[in-house]
């Protein structure tokens, strides 16, 4: 019954695709670029002016979270041998094939840790974060290669990944002022 739900949602999702060439390419575009931008806006803050040390140890805690989470993944990805939707035959795919298992997604995992670090910490720009890491989610959906389910997955690893990290790496730390003052 949950498949099924899970497997209709997806369905659905998927079959927006292909009406518009150019909202196609926009989704493509997400999927492939969005995360690695995402990246580059934590790494562009890193000689912000403005309370340098607490935004530093934020900058460092996204980046942790992203690892950390990308970790996980591959752990989960040890008992959780999940086939792609495509393969299933519940989605057709507009880019090419994965050659990994479908759960979690990891786009959905590291643009949500760095959105989720940025919320939990009040950081200028969270919800532009968070509606970005939303997008990028959903185009995997969008273009086929993944669940609603494996989306999900991947949010709460990330969500994990964020307060693994935060109970962790705490700021005014020995550690964290080392980190902190590199540059």
């Amino acid at each position: 019954m949950i498949y099924a739900i899970d497997a209709n949602a997806t369905h659905w999702i998927n079959s927006w695709s292909g009406y518009s060439r150019l909202f196609d390419h926009l989704m493509v575009w997400t999927s492939s670029l969005g995360v690695p931008l995402l990246v580059f806006a934590v790494a562009c803050q890193w000689w912000a002016q403005q309370n340098r040390k607490n935004t530093r140890h934020i900058l460092l805690a996204a980046g942790f979270s992203f690892l950390t989470g990308l970790a996980l993944n591959q752990l989960i990805l040890l008992f959780v041998l999940r086939v792609r939707p495509y393969e299933a035959g519940v989605t057709s795919l507009l880019i090419s094939q994965s050659n990994d298992p479908s759960f979690p997604s990891d786009h959905a995992t590291a643009s949500f840790a760095i959105a989720v670090t940025f919320l939990v910490h009040r950081f200028r720009g969270a919800a532009g974060f968070l509606a970005a890491a939303t997008l990028i989610s959903v185009s995997r959906i969008y273009l086929g290669t993944h669940y609603v389910s494996d989306v999900v997955g991947g949010v709460l690893t990330g969500i994990l990944a964020v307060g693994m990290v935060w109970w962790t790496y705490r700021e005014g730390t020995r550690v964290d002022r080392l980190l902190t003052g590199i540059f």
